[in-house]
């Protein structure tokens, strides 16, 4: 994750915790029937962002800890959380090697959502494995379809921001590319056994607003790529590009999650 820097998501937390769409009820029926969760287990989240998972596990779990390294996006899921006053969470900024180094709890369940590709995988699962109750678990989940065919505004919309952002996918001090090694692969590799789950297909609804939201809340969207003498300029085509397909300004995306679980043997 270093080989990005520091600032891979900086100045995303607003727009991270208003404008990225809500896991489906159904992602955490799934993790609480997987892991038998009843109120007693611990729970961390690597990568947490916001916080929009770890908070759903109020109900589930005893102790809840939530990672990450960018420091507004902690400051943000404090702020939520403390908005929403429901369970008792714990947020760290920091690598989990640092938090794991303070901190010597069991876990029935780690979750990393949407944040494995950002992490060196094979190294984590080596450090989670020992942090993890037998029987638990570690759920990646994500919604990545390298195959998936675009609609016309998901095309439309994609040709616009490659006309101000370029055809690179920046990310930090570097750029981005998808890893080659597939999330079965690496769990398959590693001291944990596989299971794979993929969920129904459910529906999301943007508008020009959330899309415009959802970009600045990426790695490669930020507002700092623009500059900020363009983003007027930027927006105001996003809009004309997308009114002109559609007048409403709405527009339907299927989505699908799957859940990848590395599980630990029952001792």
């Amino acid at each position: 994750m270093n080989t990005y820097g520091t600032d891979l998501f900086k100045g995303a937390a607003h727009y991270y915790s208003t404008y990225r769409p809500i896991y489906p009820s159904i992602l955490i029926r799934l993790l609480v029937e997987k892991f038998s969760l009843n109120g007693e287990q611990n729970l961390l989240d690597i990568g947490c962002g916001t916080g929009h998972l770890t908070i759903r596990f109020s109900d589930w779990c005893n102790k809840i800890v939530g990672i990450d390294i960018e420091p507004e996006m902690i400051e943000e899921a404090e702020r939520l959380h403390h908005e929403m006053r429901i369970g008792q969470i714990q947020w760290f900024t920091g690598t989990l090697e640092e938090y794991k180094s303070g901190n010597p709890d069991q876990y029935q369940l780690v979750t990393i959502a949407k944040a494995f590709h950002w992490m060196d995988r094979s190294k984590v699962l080596d450090e989670l494995f020992d942090i993890v109750s037998p029987g638990g678990g570690v759920a990646v989940i994500d919604n990545y379809e390298s195959t998936k065919s675009l609609k016309p505004w998901q095309v439309r919309f994609n040709e616009v921001i490659t006309k101000w952002y370029g055809n690179d996918r920046k990310a930090g001090n570097s750029t981005y590319t998808h890893p080659v090694t597939s999330y079965e692969e690496i769990i398959s590799h590693s001291k944990f056994n596989l299971e794979v789950h993929t969920l129904p297909t459910y529906e999301i609804t943007w508008t020009i607003e959330s899309l415009l939201g959802n970009l600045y809340s990426t790695s490669y969207g930020s507002k700092r790529f623009l500059g900020s003498n363009n983003i007027p300029l930027f927006e105001r085509e996003v809009r004309e590009a997308m009114l002109d397909l559609c007048e409403t300004g709405v527009f339907k995306e299927e989505s699908t999650l799957s859940v990848k679980i590395g599980r630990k043997e029952k001792s």
